[in-house]
């Protein structure tokens, strides 16, 4: 048995929303070869196993397949470990070290475009044309459908959809906001999905970072 944490990452201001996430902070507990059943049986978009908290080091899965790097799932593990742990300054998934800081209230990190998914970022005419969007175009497994609400004050509207590993439509996309952030060399706010908001901040020689509201919607022994 261990103990699985559930939180919502990339809330908006009334704390509503945000991305389902499921986190093991023991994750040393479950065997390497249960990991990716168990991420597949809970069914969120990713699942994270700390294998060592102090360190930060961590592995995300979704459904179907590990990921190097994954922008939500760094968000809701360094936010979680801020809170029943210890603050880390760094994350350490398999892509390399994740700068990790506080802000009013949102977590964020920082990361390059390359360590994620190779997102298809996909510009489209108006806000209302990304809400009509249900599914992506046709012959893309990775995309990102966006355009802007309010150019001058940096605010986007998106849609993002991953079929290559079963997610479909995922609801916040930290990975996508990055590239996103790091292609338009601007600081940006992303209204995605039904309500979720990331912020995006662009750093330097290319790297992002991403950050939002973080809440924990249950805490549940879990059989590994």
């Amino acid at each position: 048995m261990s103990e699985l944490h559930v939180l919502r990452v990339f809330c908006n201001a009334q704390w509503g929303f945000g991305n389902p996430l499921g986190v093991f902070l023991d994750g040393h507990e479950v065997p390497e070869e249960r990991r990716q059943a168990i991420a597949a049986e809970l069914g969120f978009s990713e699942t994270v196993f700390v294998d060592d908290p102090e360190s930060g080091r961590m592995r995300i899965f979704t459904p179907g397949l590990e990921l190097d790097f994954a922008g939500h799932p760094s968000v809701g593990t360094a936010w979680l470990l801020g809170k029943e742990r210890a603050p880390v300054a760094t994350l350490r998934p398999p892509a390399g070290e994740v700068a990790v800081r506080v802000d009013g209230g949102r977590t964020f990190v920082a990361a390059r475009p390359e360590w994620g998914p190779e997102w298809k970022l996909i510009q489209l005419e108006d806000a209302f044309a990304v809400e009509e969007t249900t599914e992506p175009p046709e012959g893309e497994e990775l995309a990102c459908v966006w355009a802007w609400v309010d150019d001058a004050e940096g605010t986007v509207r998106s849609r993002c959809f991953s079929l290559e590993d079963g997610i479909g439509e995922d609801e916040a996309t930290g990975s996508a906001a990055i590239c996103l952030c790091a292609a338009l060399e601007r600081d940006i706010e992303i209204l995605q999905g039904r309500g979720s908001r990331l912020d995006a901040r662009y750093l330097d020689e290319g790297r992002a970072e991403v950050g939002g509201r973080v809440v924990l919607d249950a805490v549940r022994d879990f059989q590994v």
